[in-house]
């Protein structure tokens, strides 16, 4: 791989300015809804392990100024705290899979959503990290006015969820974007494909803002997912 792929500036834009760096992940931190707007990160094959750390307990980000929400705002929420950087991602590194158990990584999800059809694109993400070699990995509940929360902190309950994949590996360069309402679902997996167009129109965020303009553009409009392996 070459150095200009390895040291690409993947990151979003931040709609919030609050940006956090982690060994792992990075992070856009909303206090308004008390999570993250959008974590990004790298997926190499190297990453796909499966080693078994025990889980540690749910803690406030260190590096949160404002304080991400506490997790006792899930307790008896009738939600999970779900991932958004998976720990399954993170497994190379006790430290790295330890720093997703901060609470600024975490988002209240239906159980069955979380185990389910997002379960099966996480999943699918860790395939394509081993099938495409390295992927560039964003991901987020669309935050907007007037969400359900929960707990005294009141954690938005995102009514979406999306995920963005950039391989930007030669001589192919591809992207891949998902949103998913916030229920399980037995579709396949590609029926939640969106341009990445749409989701920044939904969003606000500008996902790949580094990328060279015309490479942007035509990415980013196409919603086309031919060249993904689904099987």
């Amino acid at each position: 791989m070459d150095k200009k792929t390895t040291n690409f500036e993947y990151l979003p834009s931040s709609t919030t300015g609050v940006i956090v760096k982690h060994n792992g992940y990075q992070l856009s931190y909303s206090e308004q809804h008390e999570q993250a707007e959008w974590v990004a990160y790298t997926l190499d094959k190297s990453d796909i392990v499966y080693t078994n750390y025990e889980r540690p307990f749910f803690i406030a980000d260190p590096k949160v100024s404002t304080k991400s929400a506490d997790w006792r705002n899930y307790k008896r929420s009738g939600y999970d705290k779900g991932h958004l950087c998976p720990a399954g991602d993170r497994r190379a590194s006790k430290k790295a899979h330890d720093e997703t158990f901060y609470t600024s990584n975490i988002t209240p999800q239906n159980h069955e959503f979380n185990a389910g059809i997002w379960n099966k694109l996480e999943q699918k993400t860790r395939y394509w990290a081993k099938k495409y070699h390295h992927l560039y990995v964003v991901t987020g509940g669309v935050l907007e006015p007037n969400l359900k929360t929960i707990g005294n902190e009141k954690v938005s309950v995102p009514n979406y969820f999306y995920k963005v994949l950039l391989d930007y590996t030669q001589p192919e360069v591809k992207a891949i974007a998902f949103l998913m309402p916030h229920k399980d679902s037995n579709q396949p997996l590609y029926n939640f494909v969106v341009s990445i167009d749409e989701l920044e129109e939904k969003t606000g965020i500008d996902f790949f803002p580094a990328l060279p303009d015309e490479l942007e553009d035509t990415l980013e409009a196409s919603t086309n997912y031919k060249n993904w392996s689904f099987r």
